[in-house]
């Protein structure tokens, strides 16, 4: 796969429409063109502990942070055509799809690939300790520093679907 955007989100709480980060990672023609990181206001605008303690992110880090579709309004124009692509789609694009809902958005039905449901295609059960992006990353050759950073989480991605998308 040479073209596509990887793309990773962070929550302030248990709504998907929370997203409270994004991070995309734009590949065109297998290499790494374009990239995007945004702090966004959630809603509903409240942290977590759990959240917090996953991402580091505070209310007070996004009380000064656009809505999301005035961040998404920046995103849109990068991706284009291109396909999307997360580790463990399945949170990703819920959280995608429910913030348009949240923002009466229409959503333009980006095809989405999971790089999750390829790394247990690319390694059987046994081989890998598991399927965490920071495993399946190293098993790339990639070390990702800095997990549960939006852009950082977006970069694995990115350097896991050239490895095996």
């Amino acid at each position: 796969m040479l073209d596509f955007a990887a793309i990773d989100f962070e929550t302030a709480n248990g709504y998907r429409s929370s997203v409270c980060s994004v991070g995309v990672v734009i590949v065109e023609n297998g290499e790494i063109t374009d990239s995007y990181y945004h702090l966004i206001r959630p809603v509903p605008d409240y942290y977590e502990i759990f959240t917090t303690s996953v991402h580091g992110l505070t209310w007070n880090d996004t009380a000064g942070a656009p809505p999301f579709p005035e961040v998404w309004a920046e995103i849109a124009p990068k991706i284009k055509y291109l396909p999307l692509v997360a580790h463990n789609k399945a949170f990703d694009e819920s959280c995608l799809k429910a913030v348009f809902r949240t923002y009466e958005m229409e959503y333009p039905d980006y095809p989405f690939l999971c790089t999750l449901v390829a790394a247990r295609r690319t390694w059987k059960r046994g081989q890998l300790e598991n399927y965490q992006l920071q495993t399946v990353a190293k098993a790339c050759g990639y070390d990702l520093r800095n997990h549960h950073h939006a852009l950082a989480d977006a970069e694995a991605c990115a350097a896991i679907a050239m490895k095996i998308l």
